[in-house]
C-alpha cells in the first residue's frame, strides 16, 4: 500500500491539508484534488496549496468531484490504494440558501468517488461524515451505536446519505469503507465560516458576536492535530466486516460488509460562552455578545463517545481547549499579521 500516492480529495480544505501535510511528512507521497470554489475566500485555499505544494510527494489537480469523466480519468492514472475523501459542500447555515451545491458535491461527487474506487482496486476509502448526522438525537454522549435517522438539515441528511451509500458499495463489491464523524474541528488554517473562526473576527473588529440559544450551546471542540493523528491511523486499518453482525438486532456501526463508522470527537464537551472567554484572553478585547434565539438545523450540544476509536487504534482525541485555542491564536495573529 505504501508504494502508490494515497489520494486526498478537499487537499486545499482545512482537514484535507492537515491530513496532507501529515502524509508527507511520514514519507507519503500524496495526490490531492480540490475545485478551489468560493464557498470562503480562495487565499486561504491557495495558501494551503502553496505550502503542500513545495513539499516533494505532492501533485495537485484542480478538479471538481462531479465531474465525472475528469474523475473517473484520475482514478485509472493512479489506482490508488487508500483514498481519504474529505471534499464535501460544508456548513449547515448554507444548506438553508444554497441546497444544489451540497447534491452536486455530497452526492453525485461521492458517487463519482465510489466509482473510482471500485473500479481502481482500493483497499480502503475513509469519507468524512459529521456530528450533525445525530440531528434530532438527545441521548448524550452520541454513540456510533444509536440510529441516526432524523437529521435536521439537508447537510446532516447529505452526509447520512454517503453513510449509505459506502455501505452498499462495501456490501456490493466488497470495497473497505469507513465513515468519520468529525465533532466541530478547530485549529491552524481553520475554515472562515467555522465558530472559532467567527467569533475571533469579530472580538477584534469590535462587532457584535453573534451567539445562538443566547449562548447555552456546548461543541465537543476537537483539535485538528488530533483529528489527523486518528484519520493517518485509521487508513492502514481498513474495517473487516463483523461475522456476528445479527440483522435482527442490527449493530448501526458496522456490518458484515467491510464498512464501519467512528466518531472523532474530544469526548469533552466546552460550553460556548467558556470558548468566548479563552479568545477574548487570548487577543486581549471582551467580546460583545448578542444573544439570540435557537437556529433552524442547529443543536444544543454536541458529544462524543470515542469507545470504538480508542479500542481500535488505541487513540482518542484529548488536546485541552485551552492549548488548541492558544495555538490557534498565534496562527491567526501571524497569517493576518496581528
Amino acid at each position: 500500500m505504501a508504494d502508490n500516492p494515497v489520494l486526498v480529495t478537499g487537499a486545499a480544505g482545512f482537514i484535507g491539508f492537515h491530513v496532507a501535510q501529515r502524509l508527507l511528512a511520514e514519507g507519503r507521497q500524496v495526490v490531492g484534488i480540490d475545485s478551489l470554489n468560493n464557498y470562503y475566500d480562495p487565499k486561504l485555499k491557495e495558501a494551503r496549496l502553496a505550502m503542500l505544494s513545495s513539499q516533494p510527494g505532492f501533485s495537485f489537480h484542480r478538479l471538481d468531484l462531479a465531474d465525472r469523466t475528469a474523475m473517473k480519468a484520475l482514478f485509472g492514472e493512479h489506482r490508488f490504494p487508500a483514498v481519504v475523501h474529505l471534499a464535501a459542500q460544508a456548513g449547515v447555515r448554507y444548506s438553508l440558501e444554497n441546497p444544489h451545491a451540497y447534491v452536486d458535491a455530497n452526492l453525485a461527487g461521492f458517487i463519482n468517488v465510489l466509482e473510482g474506487c471500485r473500479h481502481n482496486g482500493c483497499e480502503h476509502l475513509l469519507f468524512a461524515s459529521s456530528s450533525s448526522v445525530y440531528g434530532a438525537n438527545t441521548k448524550l454522549p452520541f454513540s456510533v451505536k444509536d440510529n441516526v435517522d432524523h437529521p435536521i438539515s439537508l447537510y446532516a441528511a447529505t452526509k447520512k446519505a454517503n453513510e449509505l451509500m459506502a455501505h452498499s458499495y462495501s456490501h456490493l463489491y466488497q470495497l473497505p469503507t469507513t465513515g468519520l464523524r468529525f465533532f466541530t474541528v478547530y485549529g491552524p488554517w481553520g475554515r472562515p465560516d467555522m465558530a472559532m473562526f467567527i467569533f475571533t473576527k469579530a472580538i477584534l473588529a469590535g462587532q457584535p458576536v453573534r451567539l445562538f440559544n443566547h449562548g447555552r450551546m456546548r461543541r465537543d471542540f476537537t483539535y485538528v492535530d488530533d483529528v489527523v493523528q486518528a484519520v493517518v491511523r485509521l487508513i492502514g486499518r481498513p474495517p473487516q466486516g463483523n461475522p456476528g453482525w445479527d440483522g435482527n438486532r442490527p449493530d448501526p456501526a458496522t456490518s458484515r460488509a467491510p464498512w464501519t463508522v467512528y466518531n472523532i470527537g474530544n469526548n469533552h464537551p466546552e460550553d460556548l460562552m467558556h470558548v468566548i472567554s479563552l479568545l477574548e484572553k487570548e487577543f486581549g478585547r471582551a467580546a460583545i455578545k448578542q444573544m439570540l434565539p435557537m437556529q433552524p438545523g442547529d443543536v444544543e450540544a454536541t458529544y462524543a463517545d470515542v469507545t470504538d476509536l480508542e479500542r481500535d487504534i488505541g487513540f482518542k482525541p484529548a488536546t485541552p481547549i485551552e492549548n488548541g485555542i492558544a495555538r490557534f491564536a498565534k496562527w491567526y495573529r501571524d497569517y493576518h499579521r496581528i
